[in-house]
């Protein structure tokens, strides 16, 4: 089994130094998915929720927590982020929202905790903006979709985006 890279080996805490590695274009896409009743999904997609423009407030907030990582997550590189972007599907059959995330850089480390975390805020973003209404939301399924660069090359998860219902949504919002 591979050691863990953040800890040292009597056992302390270190960031890893990347200081030696190319810099090389690193991509990372995340998804996450938040379940609701259709008649919540329904609001939100009118645009009539009583806080705003839920899925904009989505987006945004996704994007500087995909920028604000190194400041949540211990130990994570500060990275010079050359792409982050939200998008956000509405699937009827679940009903829900499936939330992708997708971060990219050029850099001697990944971007999937930028990815994972802009992902996960976005959801977090959703379900506040819509608690008032439905206090039983879920959110689900965080999770890393794929990852391209580096080292460690290609990996793309065995789930599919973009929803954990059968048929998903295909209409971006």
């Amino acid at each position: 089994m591979a050691r863990l890279t953040h800890i040292d080996r009597g056992g302390a805490a270190r960031m890893v130094d990347v200081s030696e590695k190319a810099a090389t274009e690193r991509v990372a896409v995340a998804a996450g998915f938040v379940r609701m009743s259709q008649a919540t999904l329904d609001l939100v997609l009118s645009g009539e929720a009583k806080k705003g423009d839920v899925l904009g407030a989505a987006r945004i907030a996704g994007i500087m927590a995909a920028k604000k990582t190194p400041e949540l997550i211990p130990l994570c590189h500060p990275l010079a982020i050359t792409k982050a972007e939200i998008d956000i599907v509405p699937d009827r059959a679940a009903p829900g929202l499936a939330v992708r995330a997708t971060v990219k850089v050029t850099g001697q480390t990944g971007v999937e905790m930028e990815a994972l975390t802009a992902a996960a805020v976005a959801c977090l973003t959703i379900y506040d903006m819509i608690k008032a209404v439905e206090r039983g939301v879920t959110i689900e399924n965080i999770r890393l979709v794929e990852k391209r660069g580096g080292k460690s090359g290609h990996y793309r998860a065995p789930i599919p985006y973009p929803s954990p219902a059968s048929g998903g949504g295909k209409r971006k919002v």
